[in-house]
C-alpha cells in the first residue's frame, strides 16, 4: 500500500504535503466562513467567492500543462509555492488587524486561484517523474489520502479555531505549513527524479496537445465525465456551508464537523485507491461505477432528516466521491505520453476545476431560490444523467470500432481472393 514512499524524493514530498494540507483545508475552511458572516450569511455571495478562486482554471490551466512540459517542475512548484505563502499572510494579516472587507477576500480569492491554476497540473504531472511511471497508481492514491486526512483535521481543527480565536490566525498558520512544502523541494535530489526530456519551446504545442487527447476516445469520454461530474456534481464541498448554516442552523464548528464527516468517507476511499494502486492500473468501469454511485448517494443525502443523518450519509459520499477522482486521475496519468503529460493534466485540471465558476454561481442560485439542500439533489442528478450517457457514448464507439475491423478484414479477404483469382488467370497454358 505504501510502495512509492520507498523513493526518497516522493517521501520528501509526501511529508511536507501532510503538514501543508492540514494549513489548505483550515484556510479553505475559516474563508468559506469569513464570506459566509462579512455577507451577512449570503449563500451567492459564497458562490461568487467560488468563482473568483477557480476562475483562473479557465484562463490558465491549458497554458500551465504546455509551461509544466516546458520548465523545470520542482523549480516551478518552488516559485509557486512561494507565492501561496505570501497571499495567505496577506489575508490573514487584514483579518486580525480587522481590517478585511468582502472585496478583500475576493481579490485574494482570484489571486489563490491564479496560483492554483498554475500548480496543480505541475504537481500532478510531478508525481510521476519523482516515483516513475510504474508506481504511479500507488502515488496518486496516497496524495489523495493525505489530502483528505488533512481534510479530517483541517475543518475539524478550523470549525473550534474560529469560534476561538477567529480566522486570521488560521490564514497566518496555513502560510507557516507552507514551509514544509518548500523545504521538502529544496531537500530533493534532481539527479534521482524519473525526469523526462523537457519539450523545447515552440509554437503549436497546446494545439498539439488537444490534437493528442482527441485522438484518444478514452481521454475524451474521461475528460467529459469529469467536466459534468465536476462543475454539477461535485459542488457539496461548497454548499456544505449553506446547509450547516441555513439548513440546520448551526455555527462554525457545525459546519467544520460535515466537513470532517465528508472526509471520513474521502479519506477511507483514498485508502482504499492506495491498496488498489499498489495491485495494478483501475479500470474504466470502476470509474464509471464509482460515478454512478456518487450521483445516487448525493441525491439521497439531500432528503436526510436530521443533521446527524446528513453527515453520517457524507461518509459514503466522500468515499464514492474520491475513488471517482483518483480512478480518474490515474487512468490518465499512466495512458499519457510523457511528452504530454503536462498538457494532457492541464487539460485535466480544466475539467475538474474548471467548471467550478460556474458550479460555485450556479450553487449560490440553487440553494437562494430552491432551498439550501436544492445543490445536492441536482447535482447528484446530474451525474447520474452523465455517466449514463457516457456509458452510452463508450459503447457506440466500441461498436464503430468492431464494425470498421470487421470491415476491414472483409475488404482484406476479398483482395486476397481477388489476387488469387488473377493469379490463377493468368498462369501459363499447357
Amino acid at each position: 500500500m505504501f510502495a512509492s514512499l520507498g523513493v526518497r524524493n516522493y517521501r520528501l514530498f509526501f511529508s511536507g504535503q501532510i503538514v501543508s494540507n492540514i494549513g489548505t483545508w483550515m484556510q479553505r475552511t475559516a474563508q468559506d466562513w469569513l464570506v459566509f458572516t462579512l455577507s451577512g450569511n449570503d449563500p451567492v455571495a459564497l458562490g461568487v467567492a467560488v468563482a473568483l478562486q477557480f476562475l483562473p482554471t479557465l484562463l490558465l490551466s491549458l497554458w500551465a500543462g504546455v509551461l509544466a512540459d516546458r520548465i523545470d517542475k520542482r523549480k516551478l512548484l518552488i516559485a509557486i509555492q512561494s507565492g501561496t505563502l505570501v497571499q495567505a499572510a496577506v489575508l490573514g494579516g487584514l483579518t486580525i488587524t480587522g481590517a478585511a472587507e468582502l472585496w478583500h477576500v475576493y481579490l485574494l480569492c482570484f489571486v489563490l486561484g491564479t496560483l492554483s491554476a498554475l500548480e496543480v497540473p505541475t504537481r500532478q504531472s510531478f508525481v510521476a517523474e519523482m516515483v516513475g511511471k510504474d508506481q504511479v497508481a500507488n502515488a496518486v492514491a496516497l496524495n489523495s489520502s493525505i489530502f483528505n486526512l488533512a481534510r479530517i483535521a483541517g475543518p475539524a481543527i478550523a470549525g473550534l479555531a474560529i469560534v476561538a480565536v477567529g480566522e486570521g490566525w488560521l490564514f497566518i498558520g496555513n502560510a507557516v505549513s507552507t514551509l514544509a512544502v518548500l523545504a521538502g523541494l529544496a531537500a530533493m535530489r534532481p539527479g534521482e527524479l524519473y525526469r523526462d526530456r523537457t519539450v523545447d519551446r515552440a509554437k503549436g504545442q497546446l494545439r498539439e496537445g488537444l490534437r493528442y487527447v482527441r485522438g484518444r476516445p478514452d481521454l475524451v469520454a474521461i475528460m467529459l465525465l469529469m467536466l459534468f461530474v465536476s462543475t454539477f456534481g461535485i459542488t457539496f464541498f461548497t454548499s456544505l456551508a449553506v446547509v450547516a448554516g441555513n439548513v440546520f442552523g448551526t455555527d462554525a464548528d457545525g459546519y467544520g464537523l460535515l466537513s470532517t464527516l465528508l472526509a471520513v468517507g474521502t479519506f477511507t476511499g483514498a485508502l482504499l485507491s492506495a491498496r488498489r494502486g499498489s495491485r495494478g492500473k483501475p479500470t474504466m468501469r470502476l470509474l464509471l461505477g464509482a460515478s454512478m454511485a456518487l450521483g445516487v448517494l448525493e441525491f439521497a443525502t439531500a432528503f436526510m432528516p436530521t443533521y446527524l443523518a446528513f453527515g453520517l450519509a457524507l461518509v459514503p459520499l466522500g468515499l464514492a466521491t474520491i475513488t471517482f477522482l483518483n480512478t480518474a486521475n490515474t487512468l490518465v496519468q499512466t495512458s499519457v505520453s510523457p511528452q504530454m503529460r503536462g498538457r494532457v493534466m492541464g487539460l485535466y485540471v480544466l475539467m475538474v476545476m474548471g467548471g467550478n465558476p460556474v458550479g460555485g454561481l450556479m450553487t449560490g442560485w440553487m440553494a437562494e431560490t430552491f432551498g439550501g439542500r436544492s445543490p445536492f439533489y441536482i447535482g447528484g442528478a446530474v451525474a447520474m444523467i452523465a455517466t449514463v450517457i457516457c456509458v452510452l457514448a463508450l459503447r457506440s464507439a466500441s461498436a464503430r470500432r468492431a464494425a470498421a475491423g470487421a470491415s476491414a478484414a472483409d475488404e482484406e479477404a476479398e483482395m486476397g481472393g481477388s489476387a488469387e483469382h488473377v493469379e490463377a488467370g493468368s498462369a501459363p497454358k499447357n
